[in-house]
C-alpha cells in the first residue's frame, strides 16, 4: 500500500508548478515539525525573528513556526493551509497573506497564554 501512495504523491508532485511544489514541501515540513515539537520544551515568549524583505509565503510559515516554537502546530494547520491555498491557487498577494499569517500565529499565542493562566 505504501508504495502506491508514494507513487501517487510523486505523480501529483510532478504535475505541479515549481512554486506549488515548494508550497507542498513546506506544508509537509510543517506537518513533520509539529510532531517533532511535541517532544521538546519551548520558550513561553516568541523569538525575535525579523521579517525579511521579499519574503515568500512558504518562507513566512517557516519563520513563524520558528518564531512561535511553543505553539501546537495542529491547531494552526487548517488556517495555515487555507492561506497557502489562497496564495498558491487563487493568486492572493504574498504580503497580504503573510500579514494574516502573522496575526493567526500571534492570536494562537495569546490564546495559549490565556489558557495557561
Amino acid at each position: 500500500m505504501r508504495g502506491r501512495e508514494e507513487k501517487r504523491l510523486l505523480d501529483l508532485f510532478g504535475t505541479l508548478a515549481p512554486e506549488q511544489q515548494e508550497t507542498l514541501i513546506a506544508f509537509a515540513e510543517f506537518l513533520v515539525s509539529r510532531t517533532a515539537s511535541d517532544n521538546t520544551a519551548a520558550p513561553a515568549q516568541p523569538l525575535r525573528i525579523e521579517r525579511p524583505p521579499q519574503e515568500t509565503v512558504v518562507m513566512a510559515i517557516r519563520r513563524l513556526a520558528q518564531t512561535y516554537p511553543m505553539l501546537d502546530r495542529r491547531k494552526l494547520v487548517a488556517e495555515t493551509s487555507t492561506f497557502m491555498a489562497e496564495h498558491a491557487l487563487k493568486g492572493r498577494a504574498a504580503a497580504e497573506v503573510i500579514d494574516e499569517l502573522e496575526l493567526v500565529f500571534a492570536r494562537q499565542h495569546q490564546k495559549q497564554l490565556q489558557s495557561a493562566e
